[in-house]
């Protein structure tokens, strides 16, 4: 559905420069800007998506995955076409490099989103399936009747959005997972199409604004697993981000132009974990792998087991109150009967 967009500037008769997402993207007249999706018609910025689902689902919170955020909780999941990174390994890539013209949306308001989020028993919406960002006026819109209607809202992003969207959808988003492509400039620009200062900025901005905040590091074997490039990624977290958030290394599968990439071998995978561990990072998780340790939650004081999760299914007697049933430990998890403190 078309609409105009919001953040946007004419800079000429019939050109406009999006301030969406970092991108900037400056428009001519009938041409759409990198996430093939917000189109400049005669002098006039328009979102081409406001409304149009490619994916619908309830799925459980776990696996967006966000750990520490509503354990147990279904997370009504939407998503549109497009995305503003054109990643070479995308595992979404068959609507993240659709157009508007995909044959198997369909038109949903927010209102609707809302309803059918309480009718699938959902105890909030989650973002997802491509980058949120680039429908922000969909995703705005809902935001507020969902926070309305006492429900939760879930960013999975790539964190390029740009500091005014975000602090305009602040008030309503409560929690995302920002994937962190790799920590180095080069992979960013050859394999994203994109730049990695952008995605630093808004988690740390996103911190500062009090959004609950995960953070998923997708290992590709030979591209953006050298333990250099892990240790550092880690040292930021515990510099900018603080100790306890917690950072998801999930296993990379071949798909789209990366094909020929091995799968990432359980071997890097706990070499990854261990290097968290050791740098100070407190909940680190290991994704896409056989069930292990590495994905319960552990009381870093007295290194008991306060969640333990099988694949989407959770156990949380260990958890109480906010706390360690142990020691008493309060644990960073936000949950229906634990308003969010600061660690």
């Amino acid at each position: 559905m078309k609409r105009e967009a919001s953040f946007w500037k004419k800079i000429e008769e019939k050109k406009v420069q999006c301030s969406l997402c970092s991108h900037c993207c400056k428009i001519d007249d009938n041409k759409i800007g990198i996430c093939g999706v917000r189109k400049n018609e005669n002098g006039k910025l328009f979102t081409l998506v406001y409304g149009s689902c490619s994916s619908v689902a309830a799925d459980p919170i776990e696996k967006k995955p966000l750990y520490h955020f509503y354990p147990g909780t279904n997370a009504f999941s939407i998503g549109t076409v497009g995305c503003n990174f054109k990643c070479s390994h995308c595992q979404n890539y068959s609507i993240s490099t659709a157009d508007p013209q995909f044959p198997y949306t369909q038109e949903l308001t927010p209102d609707q989103i809302v309803d059918r989020a309480k009718q699938y028993d959902c105890q909030g919406i989650a973002y997802t399936y491509n980058e949120p960002t680039i429908w922000h006026e969909f995703c705005f819109d809902s935001a507020k009747l969902a926070n309305k209607a006492g429900l939760y809202n879930v960013y999975v992003s790539n964190g390029y959005i740009s500091e005014d969207p975000l602090r305009e959808i602040s008030p309503y988003l409560d929690a995302i997972n920002v994937d962190v492509k790799a920590f180095n400039e080069d992979f960013y620009r050859k394999i994203c199409k994109a730049h990695l200062e952008p995605v630093l900025k808004t988690c740390e901005l996103m911190k500062e604004l009090d959004i609950h905040l995960e953070l998923t590091y997708l290992v590709i074997p030979n591209y953006n697993d050298s333990i250099d490039e892990v240790r550092d990624f880690c040292s930021w977290i515990i510099e900018k981000l603080g100790s306890s958030t917690p950072v998801h290394f999930s296993r990379f599968h071949p798909d789209y132009k990366m094909t020929d990439i091995p799968r990432t071998s359980m071997e890097t995978l706990l070499k990854m974990y261990d290097i968290a561990k050791e740098v100070g990072v407190l909940y680190p998780y290991l994704g896409n792998v056989p069930h292990g340790d590495y994905e319960n939650t552990v009381c870093p004081k007295c290194g008991s087991v306060c969640v333990e999760r099988k694949g989407h299914s959770i156990n949380i007697d260990g958890f109480i109150d906010g706390k360690c049933m142990k020691c008493g430990n309060v644990l960073p998890i936000i949950d229906n009967n634990y308003n969010k403190q600061k660690i």
